[in-house]
């Protein structure tokens, strides 16, 4: 065994905790399909949101670290859940008087609100598969829709028929009374409307293959479970779709883990060994709200990708996946410079260390070097006092403080600048409130401004903190309420960066000129 077959094997990094538990199901003979298949599920009810590329990026960290400790084939699948009626209009979607018409229609046979696809579920396909691919990410895309009525899913139809009795006493367990008096697991989809119905069954004929109820308007009717005539219920279609594909591994978010004995139980009446499965965190808004695809709160892929790398989202979604996390814009600027520190990092460390940092398991292994030679909350600082409109103001910093450094030979670096102007102006700039000082602040910070027009040294990080330091610390006890006075009075903002470094960055002549403003009102009267 190789050295990193090895570290992988005993890797505490939670990718390689599932990829083991999935290799335990194959220690005496490979699968008999040809390789060992991930899921993940979306299901298109609303535009694809942050959380369903999370689902995505974590299942392709698990299949990577899979492939460090064997060399049995994989594939990814993400499936959609396009067959599903239209329960609610969604209120993120331009012309919703146009969808209201389709209430409990197929998402592929509602209008698409946007006019561009051929329905409103392969509008939603298309975003998802646009997302993904963004990323890089290697997988099949298989619609339900075309799963049901291609036939590709009539041989487990079919058995469901033959075992209906079976499954529906799984799920009546779970249902509450006046629930149990209707539900049936299939839903039939009326030939005429299109219409998906959720009607008891009079009858199930396993040897025919049909199942007869009375629709909505009392006509009876009799349908083929196969051919996309009836789909199933939500939760006997995850037991089901496990068993048709043969799904070895599927993670999904914690609203779904109370239902995951029944999912088991139905893949195993169908006959297939269910999945190992890994539950996650739910994401919260910036109110601690469950960000959903249909309200639109929290923030979108798009909007991350506006403000920062696609490497510094697979980075927070990487970090604690069993703990809630709040996903709103706020938490970019951290992702950015916790990403850069981890791969400044990785050079230095040993292969258990490695496999144990998070950007192996963004990367696959082949890790970039860090060419960000300033960390972006620094820049959204920079871009604060600058007042920058456009990257090429940063660079006229960046460049004094890094004379070898170049938008062409530093795109991180590059990108970061112009993220950075973006954020500040969307998001700092609304927020700015600069304060008076205190006579107390007032007098440390005519020190500082005295000490810098006096300094004739390098533009060095540390020679100048200690500088800021020396001003701050016979004045303030805790020497933090120095530190806040800084942020607060000099750039308007609660928090800030390690003032020797902006102040390295920034400029020793254009800090003394910072604070001859911040000390005569000026930035309060700007602001």
């Amino acid at each position: 065994m190789s050295e990193l077959r090895e570290a992988a094997m005993n890797s505490k990094a939670w990718p390689f905790e599932e990829a083991r538990r999935v290799l335990k199901r194959y220690e005496k003979a490979a699968p008999e399909k040809g390789y060992v298949l991930f899921e993940t599920g979306y299901g298109p009810s609303g535009l694809p949101h942050i959380g369903t590329f999370g689902e995505v990026a974590r299942t392709t960290m698990v299949m990577r670290a899979f492939h460090e400790i064997s060399d049995l084939p994989t594939k990814l699948v993400c499936f959609s859940d396009d067959l599903d009626g239209m329960r609610k209009v969604p209120g993120n979607v331009p012309n919703p008087e146009l969808l209201a018409q389709h209430l409990q229609r197929p998402l592929t046979s509602v209008p698409d609100p946007f006019g561009e696809y051929e329905s409103f579920g392969h509008h939603n396909n298309a975003m998802l598969r646009r997302f993904l691919d963004t990323f890089g990410f290697e997988y099949e895309f298989i619609s339900a829709t075309e799963f049901y009525r291609s036939g590709q899913f009539d041989e487990v139809l079919l058995r469901a028929a033959e075992r209906y009795d079976e499954i529906m006493a799984v799920m009546l367990k779970s249902l509450r009374e006046e629930r149990r008096q209707t539900y049936s697991i299939f839903l039939p989809i009326h030939p005429e409307s299109g219409r998906v119905m959720y009607v008891p069954m009079k009858e199930v004929n396993a040897k025919d293959g049909t199942v007869t109820f009375d629709t909505e308007d009392g006509e009876e009717m009799t349908l083929p479970v196969t051919g996309g005539n009836v789909k199933l219920q939500w939760k006997p279609d995850f037991g089901a779709r496990w068993a048709a594909l043969g799904v070895d591994f599927e993670m999904y978010g914690k609203d779904h883990s109370t239902n995951t004995p029944i999912y088991d139980k139905i893949c195993r009446i169908l006959g297939h060994r269910p999945p190992e499965h890994f539950t996650y965190e739910l994401f919260l808004d910036e109110n601690g709200q469950k960000i959903s695809k249909t309200s639109g709160n929290g923030v979108s892929i798009d909007e991350w990708l506006t403000y920062a790398s696609t490497e510094s989202l697979a980075y927070f979604m990487y970090q604690k996946p069993k703990t809630a996390k709040r996903m709103y814009f706020d938490v970019i600027p951290k992702a950015v410079d916790e990403y850069h520190q981890q791969l400044r990092a990785y050079s230095g460390q040993d292969t258990t260390q490695r496999l144990n940092n998070p950007v192996w398991h963004i990367h696959g292994g082949d890790v970039p070097a860090s060419n960000m030679l300033v960390p972006f909350s620094m820049l959204l600082n920079l871009a604060s006092v600058s007042s920058a409109e456009d990257k090429s103001q940063l660079w006229g910093f960046i460049q004094r403080y890094a004379p070898e450094a170049t938008p062409e030979n530093n795109p991180d670096m590059d990108a970061a600048a112009g993220f950075a102007v973006r954020y500040y102006n969307d998001f700092v700039k609304p927020q700015k409130t600069y304060r008076a000082a205190t006579e107390q602040e007032r007098e440390a910070l005519l020190d500082l401004r005295d000490q810098l027009k006096a300094y004739d040294g390098p533009l060095d990080d540390e020679a100048l903190q200690s500088i800021v330091y020396a001003c701050g610390r016979e004045r303030f006890d805790p020497l933090r309420g120095w530190f806040t006075a800084l942020y607060e009075v000099l750039l308007g903002a609660s928090q800030g960066p390690r003032f020797g470094g902006f102040i390295a960055l920034y400029g020793v002549d254009e800090t003394v000129a910072l604070i001859d403003q911040a000390l005569a009102g000026d930035l309060i009267k700007a602001s």
